[in-house]
């Protein structure tokens, strides 16, 4: 059966290569429904994949840690070497309405060296010149320059992990902070 399908599919795309060397819009249609499909497919897929990642995190960072933590475990051993552990996870993303609070907290604190300071100005066709002076002359150029401030957010992740694990105190609301469990499995050595 498998053999009679690869003919048939053979057979196909050799057609529609045939009506295509021959300038046939029917073959040229027919390959634009195969990418419309095809993309449909890959659009499921993509779905699907977030699902099942989704379904993934909740297994890792919720059922298995709260199961291990009701029977007093941190860590235990598969029947083919594979270990259990549970390990913190800590994340954290500043909302903008709380950007001015929490970079001046940084600044007041002495962590100020974890925000980023972007100033930056565009140059036309030609400018390149300029450009390299910018940093020196944007104001007597007049060059309208913006600025932005940023905290990257695998650098404010072990911001968190590092206050916690010291022990520091700091507000964890104003940087959106949190702290959970996720289970890691590593296979057998």
């Amino acid at each position: 059966m498998t053999d009679i399908l690869s003919m048939m599919e053979s057979d196909f795309e050799e057609n529609v290569a045939t009506s295509i060397e021959r300038g046939n819009l029917g073959g040229i249609a027919l390959l634009a429904r195969k990418i419309r499909t095809a993309q449909q497919e890959v659009e499921e897929l993509d779905k699907e994949l977030k699902a099942r990642k989704k379904d993934l995190l909740k297994l890792t960072d919720e059922e298995l840690p709260s199961a291990m933590q009701e029977l007093g475990l941190s860590s235990f051993s598969l029947d083919d070497g594979s270990t259990v552990n549970v390990t913190p996870t800590y994340g954290a993303s500043i909302l903008v309405a709380n950007r001015p609070l929490a970079y001046d907290w940084l600044r007041q604190n002495g962590y100020d060296d974890i925000i980023k300071n972007i100033v930056s100005c565009e140059f036309g066709r030609g400018e390149d010149g300029k450009a390299s002076d910018f940093k020196a002359f944007a104001s007597k150029q007049g060059f309208p320059a913006d600025q932005s401030e940023s905290v990257h957010s695998g650098t404010l992740k072990a911001f968190v992990r590092e206050r916690v694990e010291a022990g520091d105190d700091f507000p964890m609301e104003l940087f959106g902070a949190y702290i959970g469990q996720r289970a890691i499995i590593k296979g057998a050595k």
